[in-house]
């Protein structure tokens, strides 16, 4: 009855994900196909296609629309936090991304491939994208759903379990930095506190940057006189001697490339001031 009206839809539904619910039989019949997602149709049959005789999403809250998916989807988005993500708190809704009926990629249903499809909401991050050093996400490498989860994530215990905007986590509840680049996850003897505490985004800009290795400045001995600048009791040992001594002066080029001797800069198991 519904590919009578709906050809356009029946056409390709059967390579949609949801087309398994209509030869699954642990499922009941109200359960399956068209219903099991718009609710019965025989009052929309019998008024000639009237919506408001079925349960229309284009007409649903969003809040409505966002119960209607998790009926099915509790498992997999329930563990994520979706309802108390900042998509759900902004309205933003399963069909804004994904297209039930006609998906424009065959895996998770996205209306848009996935880079369009973040970058409609998220122009200033496309930009970023376009800088000289970034992550190579409009190349195909990577995409935004292997750092970020868009149906929202559980709090962090790295940066002072301060929220990122919606960060997928690695292994032990890491940054997701950390599933690529897993030479700086340590755990080291001696660690950079900068690393531990505030991250990686300490030091870098996550999507794309002006300086080499996605730093925020660009030179490194500016980055590192952002703490290292003898304020306080910071950027001294616990013996008392100066990280920065009046030796290094920072005039002279071969100071100015404070890796070039501190090479372990995320973390070393040999020395304290991270030298090779």
């Amino acid at each position: 009855m519904c590919r009578g009206c709906h050809p356009d839809i029946s056409a390709s539904f059967f390579r949609n994900a949801h087309f398994k619910s209509t030869i699954d039989d642990k499922l009941k019949f109200e359960q399956k196909g068209c219903e099991s997602c718009h609710g019965p149709g025989k009052a929309h049959i019998e008024a000639k296609g009237d919506k408001t005789k079925i349960i229309a999403f284009s007409n649903l809250s969003a809040k409505k629309s966002l119960d209607a998916c998790l009926n099915c989807h509790t498992q997999q988005l329930g563990r994520a936090n979706i309802r108390r993500s900042s998509h759900t708190t902004a309205d933003v809704i399963c069909s804004n991304c994904h297209s039930m009926h006609k998906p424009a990629t065959p895996r998770q249903l996205l209306a848009k491939p996935q880079t369009d499809l973040c970058y409609s909401c998220h122009s200033n991050v496309r930009a970023q994208f376009s800088m000289p050093v970034k992550h190579r996400v409009n190349e195909g490498f990577m995409q935004c759903s292997d750092c970020h989860n868009p149906h929202g994530a559980d709090a962090p215990s790295n940066r002072m379990s301060a929220r990122p905007r919606m960060m997928a986590h690695a292994l032990q509840n890491e940054e997701s930095c950390m599933k690529c680049h897993v030479d700086k996850r340590g755990p080291f003897v001696f660690e950079h506190a900068a690393v531990r505490v505030d991250g990686c985004n300490s030091c870098h800009v996550p999507h794309g940057s002006m300086n080499a290795r996605l730093l925020k400045r660009p030179q490194v001995f500016t980055l590192c006189l952002e703490c290292h600048n003898g304020a306080g009791n910071f950027g001294r040992q616990s013996d008392g001697i100066q990280l920065t001594p009046s030796s290094h002066s920072l005039t002279d080029p071969k100071y100015q490339n404070c890796t070039l001797c501190h090479t372990r800069i995320h973390g070393s198991n040999s020395h304290a001031s991270f030298l090779r």
